[in-house]
């Protein structure tokens, strides 16, 4: 998964479409640009389900926009609503053992406290179940599969998509040394787009290969992914 998802971003005529995603990268200050960059990571999702083998081109630009601003939106929705929830759970358990005091507020202080440090879990999990959502709108284009539990719970618990959460870390680490590398001086500091906007279409393309592999095992009814035995 890592070899392929590292050696896709460079398949087939992919100076022009390095170049672009450099550009949108390096404007997304610009918010917009940044949009379409996503809508872009959208379509390789799209793309890689279906089972193209080569990014696909920057065509469609008003589609690459209505997609990114839709992908954004879903995105926002699994990222603010748990942060929100689990904030006001902290300051609700931190009111309260002010509230209480003496040694059970203080006790419950200290929950609060332990609740405040297990923060980190729930960004996790936002990080994990995002890209499934927007895989599932890509494939389907209905905003509804990306909140549909029962279609998203297969992916979510297969151990090819853990995999595919955990290369993408890996990745990421490498574009960091690369960065900090090319940052040193002014030339490489304007490569960084290029090299993140590369990053980010093989991490995608290991999204969209692990949905798509377990989507693959539930259509042939393979056991313990959610799908019939063939008769």
């Amino acid at each position: 998964m890592l070899k392929d998802g590292l050696s896709y971003p460079v398949r087939g005529d992919w100076v022009g479409r390095i170049v672009i995603g450099g550009v949108l990268g390096f404007l997304s200050v610009l918010v917009l640009p940044g949009i379409v960059v996503l809508g872009y990571l959208v379509r390789v999702l799209e793309t890689t389900v279906s089972g193209a083998d080569v990014p696909p081109e920057f065509i469609d630009w008003g589609d690459l926009l209505v997609t990114g601003i839709v992908g954004t939106l879903i995105a926002l929705a699994y990222t603010v609503l748990p942060v929100v929830v689990y904030a006001v759970a902290v300051l609700v358990v931190f009111g309260t053992g002010g509230a209480i005091g003496g040694d059970a507020g203080a006790f419950v202080g200290v929950v609060g406290v332990l609740m405040a440090l297990g923060f980190l879990p729930v960004l996790l999990l936002v990080y994990y179940a995002v890209p499934a959502a927007l895989t599932a709108y890509a494939v389907s284009g209905d905003v509804g599969a990306a909140f549909d539990v029962a279609r998203l719970k297969p992916t979510l618990l297969s151990s090819a998509y853990f995999v595919s959460v955990l290369m993408p870390l890996v990745v990421s680490l490498l574009l960091w040394v690369v960065t900090a590398v090319l940052a040193v001086t002014v030339v490489g500091l304007v490569l960084v787009p290029f090299v993140q906007f590369y990053g980010q279409v093989a991490v995608f393309r290991m999204f969209g290969s692990a949905f798509a592999a377990e989507s693959d095992r539930i259509d042939a009814g393979v056991p313990g992914t959610g799908g019939d035995a063939p008769g």
